[in-house]
This record gives structure tokens, sequence and C-alpha cells, in this order.
């Protein structure tokens, strides 16, 4: 729930997760911006306002009301982080949170697996992820097992997400689970997915995971990682 306001009334962040389903950027901005100069808490912008936007997106999608043109649509209302010169909803409210001491869900380290140059669908996935307030790591694409494994360590992160379109590739997942295991990283997750990709090939590698699409990548992290 939002916190009360000085004035005895709570805030109403009910328009700027109407305007993220909307696909609305310019009015998310705005609207974030007239929460934080009403002093309403970052954190209660971010869940009741963007994350409550997102999280209704994942289920239209889910349910086939949404696509991915409307999915795409509504993620680049909430960040835009790569135009640094219009910065998006969380590019403004990051610095509010941070003071505040508010911090992510989970920390996900993902990419396009060894010899694979595609990106859409990891795309998709690392915009709904930040969207539910996961900080993701972007190792785009062609990544080697060594770069996951390496990149978990040094972040100390405990979820690992692999894509891949090629079946030609899917191998290479499985080289990463065996290079998660080699490197002793009891605590670190593996989840798959991509066109060819299916859940009996995540139970034969060992993967911890499989999403069909970005709306339940969103809820294995959550599973995976013991977030609400």
């Amino acid at each position: 729930m939002a916190k009360a306001q000085a004035g005895g009334k709570k805030a109403d962040l009910k328009p700027i997760a109407e305007a993220i389903i909307g696909g609305k950027r310019e009015v998310v901005v705005e609207l974030v911006k007239k929460a934080l100069a009403e002093n309403v808490p970052p954190a209660t912008i971010l869940n009741d306002g963007l994350i409550a936007g997102m999280n209704e997106v994942g289920r239209r999608f889910k349910a086939n009301e949404f696509y991915v043109p409307e999915v795409l649509i509504a993620a680049r209302a909430m960040s835009n982080a790569k135009d640094a010169t219009k910065p998006g909803a969380m590019e403004i409210l990051q610095p509010y949170l941070t003071k505040a001491g508010v911090k992510p869900r989970g920390k996900v380290i993902i990419g396009t697996v060894r010899g694979d140059l595609h990106d859409i669908g990891k795309n998709l996935v690392c915009m709904m992820l930040r969207g539910a307030g996961f900080e993701v790591i972007d190792l785009e694409i062609d990544v080697a097992a060594e770069k996951f494994v390496e990149t978990a360590k040094t972040q100390n992160a405990k979820l690992i997400g692999l894509s891949a379109l090629l079946t030609t590739t899917m191998p290479q997942m499985k080289t990463v689970c065996e290079a998660v295991r080699k490197a002793g990283l009891k605590d670190v997750k593996v989840m798959i997915g991509g066109a060819p990709v299916t859940q009996s090939y995540a139970d034969e590698i060992g993967a911890q995971a499989y999403a069909p699409d970005s709306a339940s990548a969103v809820d294995k992290a959550k599973e995976l990682l013991g977030v609400a």
C-alpha cells in the first residue's frame, strides 16, 4: 500500500501503472517526477506504480491478451536505459532508491550462449526482469561458459539465465551448467529458455528451471531466488 502523505492522503499510483500498461513513456516519466516532488517514498513508486504496471503486462502476456510488441513498448515506458539523453522512469528513480537503501529483488546474469547471435527474446526477458525489480547483468550474445561463471563469481549473482534460438547452440547450455558445477557454485541456479528449448532438455542438462516466455522467466526467477 502507498504510504500516507503529509496532508493525510494516500498517493494514487494507479495512473503510473496504467501508463506503463499503455506504453506511454513520457506520461510515466512525468508522473514519477510528480510523485517524487510530492515526497512519495521511492520504494512505493517502484512497487505500487512501476512494478504493479509491469506485473499486469506480464499477466496479460501469459493470457494472450498482450503480445511481444505491447510488452516491448510497456517495458520501454518503464526504462530507457540505452538512451541516456532521454532517461526513463527507472533511470530517474534509481538515485532515490539508492539513497533510500532500497535493494533490488535479486541479481540475474543473462546472455545468449556461445555461437548464437540472436537477442530479441533475451532482451525481452531482461526488460521484464528489470520491470519486476531485479538487477540484470546482460552479457549480450555469443557468451562463453567461462564468462557466465566468472561474472557470477565477481558479481555474487545466484541466478544465470541462458538463451538459445538455434538447436546447434543448445549444447552450450549444458556446457554452462557443467561449468557452474565444476566451479563449485552450489548456490547458483541456471534458468534456460529459447524457441527450441524444452523442460525435458532442462532436466537433461541439470538446469534448475525452464521458462517458455519472458513473463514465465520472471515467475521462475522469483521462485529460484526465493523472493515475493
